[in-house]
């Protein structure tokens, strides 16, 4: 009985083309999005003491751009008051990006971080007030 070049019968790979010329794994960016907010919440969490919470409007969201092997970030989040914005941003940023990078395998290019507002305390138990 004959089998396949690359097929499980054939003897550890002999025949088979080197990695690189097999194809390429391909994340979507919704995908690398979906990591991104999941470690911006981490972040958020960690960095800024902000409870973390999913869908509320406190939650962080995150888009995401991959090109050729690598990715720009947008991370959208509160932040409390007071806070030292500056050196918070540059944590979450730093936290998310080794993150992603760690999940996913991209290197990543760029993280911008918007914060939408900044959260008192009596705020952020009661949820947004407009």
């Amino acid at each position: 009985m004959r089998t396949r070049p690359g097929s499980l019968g054939e003897a550890s790979g002999a025949g088979l083309p080197p990695p690189a010329e097999r194809g390429a794994t391909v994340i979507p960016d919704r995908v690398v999005a979906r990591i991104a907010t999941q470690a911006a919440r981490t972040a958020q969490s960690r960095r800024a003491a902000v409870p973390p919470e999913r869908g509320g409007p406190t939650a962080p969201s995150a888009t995401a751009a991959v090109r050729t092997g690598s990715v720009r970030l947008h991370l959208a989040l509160d932040l409390p008051y007071p806070t030292d914005i500056p050196q918070v941003c540059a944590r979450i940023r730093r936290d998310v990006a080794d993150r992603v990078a760690q999940l996913t395998g991209l290197r990543v290019g760029e993280v911008t971080l918007t914060v939408r507002r900044l959260v008192t305390a009596a705020e952020a138990g009661r949820g947004r007030v407009r």
